[in-house]
């Protein structure tokens, strides 16, 4: 069900009482989740705004792209569970899947796939732009400028009323953005940019021009490609989050697209939203031996501590992450294939992994292990700096951004986004010139 005018059902209604008036609110059901109030009218029947701080009880838009159950832990892309998606789909088929609705057809696939290896270069000027960072420069601090650049390169897809430049621009962007994470991480670490290759496919891509040098000839290793591309498809999209609300929240003015995914960029790069894989993995070294592990959960149980088990729990699942498993079979699989099943980081994680699962005081809480929990020693294991992963977490994101901002765009009742405030400030005064002060 909609709550689009032309065909919206109503399921029931709510009555508000304010100032000895009675103003109704319409009811709608979503084909998943709890009801939505609609109080779009209340400011202008009731002369009275909402007060939500961090909008955490408010649906801002209506979307068929990505459904959340955080207390029973479901995660579903247009309906199809993450688990299942992340068992037995590829990135490239779950950008498709988000951006269109549907699962492609063969034909679809191939053509698809072929359209995104043919937008993977950038524009050669691209990489003279890059010098102008400094080589310390912080890959997100890059991606950002470069990202957030690409409209002074791709004049002829910056048009939002125009469905088919829209389109163009959402390839470019799902195509571009490996390309552009690797040229950052490649300038970071002092080493010639490498040039994408047609025949590979798209995780495979990314790792050979993050990976490879010119001295001697790069070879894919599936296992560790296949991991990679799981951690794709379980960061692609999560609802409205903060930096998924941002690209709508700057698409809604009427902005670019390239601008758009950099604003994201940006609201990822906050260490309370994409860093927090990073903040799992210092921890885990921070206790170094699983015979420390007792001082530090014990630690995390002291309210007067302040230190915090990091990759448990979740803001939106109160139950265990659906992701969580399928990042953990990922992690063993890159692991194994390396020949680091002694990694003391993943004794250290497993055996708090157990204690969180058996343990009253996690249970209660319901502390269960997160995605970042395992993505940050696999991601280390396959060798990307701590630097590198909320790089990597926005390549995954950019695709949920652009089927969100896309999906904003073509609503018939999309506004540009406008919160209102509860004003506490000065009451209205009248000036005093600076000799009376």
């Amino acid at each position: 069900m909609t709550i689009r005018e032309s065909k919206a059902i109503p399921d029931g209604a709510a009555k508000l009482s304010y100032k000895g008036k009675d103003y109704d609110l319409p009811a709608y059901a979503g084909t998943e989740g709890p009801n939505v109030l609609d109080i779009r009218k209340l400011y202008s029947d009731a002369d009275v705004f909402t007060y939500d701080p961090g909008f955490t009880s408010t649906g801002s838009c209506e979307s068929q792209i990505t459904f959340i159950d955080g207390d029973k832990g479901v995660l579903l892309y247009r309906g199809y569970p993450i688990d299942q998606l992340a068992a037995h789909s590829n990135f490239v088929e779950v950008c498709y899947l988000l951006l269109y609705g549907a699962l492609p057809s063969k034909t679809e696939m191939e053509a698809f796939d072929r359209t995104v290896t043919l937008h993977t270069m950038v524009h050669e000027q691209l990489a003279t732009f890059y010098r102008g960072f400094r080589r310390d420069a912080h890959p997100m601090a890059v991606m950002c400028g470069v990202v957030g650049a690409l409209s002074a390169f791709y004049h002829d897809s910056t048009d939002i009323n125009d469905p088919r430049q829209r389109e163009i621009a959402s390839h470019r962007l799902i195509a571009k953005i490996p390309t552009i994470a690797a040229m950052a991480y490649k300038y970071h670490v002092g080493q010639p940019f490498v040039y994408p290759l047609n025949h590979l496919g798209y995780t495979e891509n990314f790792m050979r021009m993050c990976f490879a040098v010119p001295a001697e000839e790069y070879k894919i290793n599936p296992v560790l490609a296949k991991a990679l591309d799981t951690i794709f498809i379980l960061h692609a999209d999560h609802e409205q989050n903060a930096s998924t609300s941002t690209v709508r929240l700057a698409g809604s003015s009427g902005a670019n697209p390239f601008a758009c995914i950099a604003a994201g960029i940006a609201c990822l790069w906050g260490p309370a939203h994409g860093g927090a894989n990073e903040a799992a993995l210092k921890m885990l070294e921070e206790i170094g031996t699983v015979d420390r592990i007792p001082e530090f959960v014990a630690r995390a149980k002291d309210k007067n501590d302040p230190f915090r088990l990091m990759g448990f729990g979740h803001r939106v699942y109160k139950n265990y992450d659906p992701r969580a498993k399928a990042m953990e079979i990922q992690c063993h699989a890159v692991l194994d294939e390396l020949g680091m099943k002694d990694e003391p980081l993943l004794k250290v994680a497993m055996e708090l992994e157990h204690i969180a699962l058996h343990d009253d005081y996690f249970i209660e809480k319901k502390l269960y292990p997160n995605i970042d929990f395992y993505s940050g020693i696999t991601l280390r294991a396959l060798g990307f700096p701590t630097s590198m992963f909320t790089a990597l977490f926005a390549l995954a994101r950019t695709v949920g951004w652009i089927a969100q901002w896309k999906e904003m765009l073509e609503d018939p009742h999309q506004k540009i986004g406008r919160p209102r405030q509860l004003y506490t400030g000065a009451k209205t005064r009248d000036y005093v010139p600076l000799t009376r002060r």
